[in-house]
C-alpha cells in the first residue's frame, strides 16, 4: 500500500472540478502544485500536492462523466492516492439545474463509482431541498424524483443521503431575474417554515430507513435541534470526514475539525485544503440556486455594464 499523508484535499466546495476541470487538475497533479487563492483576501498559496502527503482526495461533482471519460479515477487511483465522491443528484428536471446530462446518466456514473471504489466512499448529496413558485403558479419542490433516486442509490448500496435546504442569497435573485427578463419564467424560492421542514425531514428519513440509508443533514443545526428527539438515521453531517476516510483506507488522516468552515450552523468538516477557484473556476451548470459563481453571473455582470 502506498504511505499517505494526513491531507486532505477538497476539490471542489466552489466548483465542480470534474465536471469542467478535470485536465487541469490532473496537469497540476503530475505537477505536484496547486496555486491557491483565498477568496476573501486574494493571498496566494502553493499547495504542495502527492500521495506522500496526502491522504484523500475529496471530488464535488453533479457530473463526473468528463471525469470519468478522461479515465482521472483511473489515473489517481494508480498514482496512490485515495478517493472520496460527493455526489449530488438532485432532479432529472432542468428547471433549476439546466446544464446537467440526462438522470439516467448520472445515476450510472454513481453506481460505477460505488462499484469501483466501494458504496462508502461515495456519498450522495440532495442537496439542497428547494420551495419555489413560478411565475404566478402555485408553490413547488424539487422532490419529484426522491424516491426514484433513492431507490438507484440503496441498491447501489451507498449508505447516506446528505442534504440541507436552500438559503437566500442576493445572486440569486439577480439570476432568476436576469432570464425571466430573457423570457424564462420567474422563479421565486420560498422558505416553508420549520414545522414544515422538520416534517419532510423525518418523511425523507422514514423512507430512507427502509432502505438502510442515513438521512444527514449539511449545516442544518436549528433544523436538527427542532428535531428532537431526532429519527434513529438522521445526523448532522460531515462532508469531509477524516475519521471515516480513516476506515476506509486506515493511515492518519487530519480528523481536526475544520473551522474555516460553518460551523456554528452545524458542520462537522474535519480539516481539508480546497483548491478550487469562484473567479477562475466558473462552473456552467448554471444551477439557479448555487452559491457559487456561474457562468451566468458573468453574463449578468455584462449586461449590467452594457
Amino acid at each position: 500500500m502506498t504511505r499517505t499523508g494526513p491531507d486532505i484535499v477538497s476539490a471542489s466546495r466552489r466548483t465542480d472540478i470534474p465536471a469542467w476541470y478535470t485536465p487541469w487538475f490532473l496537469e497540476r497533479i503530475r505537477r505536484q502544485t496547486f496555486e491557491v487563492t483565498n477568496p476573501v483576501n486574494r493571498r496566494v498559496r502553493q499547495i504542495h500536492v502527492c500521495p506522500e502527503n496526502t491522504h484523500t482526495i475529496v471530488f464535488w461533482s453533479k457530473n463526473f462523466g468528463p471525469f470519468l471519460a478522461l479515465d482521472a479515477h483511473r489515473i489517481l487511483a494508480d498514482m496512490g492516492f485515495n478517493l472520496f465522491f460527493n455526489f449530488t443528484v438532485n432532479s432529472g428536471s432542468p428547471l433549476l439545474e439546466p446544464g446537467l446530462p440526462a438522470l439516467e446518466a448520472r445515476l450510472d456514473q454513481a453506481g460505477y463509482l460505488a462499484d469501483r471504489f466501494g458504496p462508502r466512499a461515495v456519498a450522495w448529496r440532495f442537496d439542497p431541498i428547494c420551495f419555489y413558485t413560478r411565475n404566478t403558479l402555485p408553490a413547488e419542490d424539487n422532490l419529484a424524483d426522491f424516491s426514484r433516486i433513492s431507490r438507484a442509490m440503496a441498491d447501489f448500496g451507498i449508505p447516506t443521503c446528505v442534504t440541507s435546504f436552500y438559503d437566500p442569497y442576493r445572486k440569486v435573485t439577480a439570476r432568476t431575474k436576469f432570464l425571466a427578463r430573457q423570457g424564462a419564467p420567474l422563479i421565486r424560492f420560498t422558505d416553508p417554515g420549520i414545522a414544515r421542514k422538520t416534517a419532510l425531514i423525518r418523511t425523507l428519513a422514514a423512507r430512507l430507513a427502509d432502505k438502510n440509508m442515513d438521512l444527514c443533514l449539511c449545516c442544518e443545526a436549528d433544523l436538527f435541534g427542532h428535531l428532537d428527539p431526532a429519527p434513529a438515521n438522521v445526523r448532522e453531517n460531515a462532508c469531509i470526514n477524516g475519521l471515516l476516510l480513516r476506515q476506509l483506507y486506515g493511515g492518519t488522516p487530519d480528523i481536526r475539525r475544520d473551522h474555516g468552515q460553518r460551523t456554528k450552523q452545524g458542520c462537522r468538516c474535519t480539516a481539508a485544503v480546497d483548491i478550487g477557484s469562484y473567479r477562475d473556476h466558473v462552473c456552467h451548470h448554471n444551477c439557479l440556486f448555487c452559491y457559487a459563481t456561474t457562468d451566468m453571473d458573468i453574463r449578468i455582470k455584462q449586461d449590467r455594464q452594457q
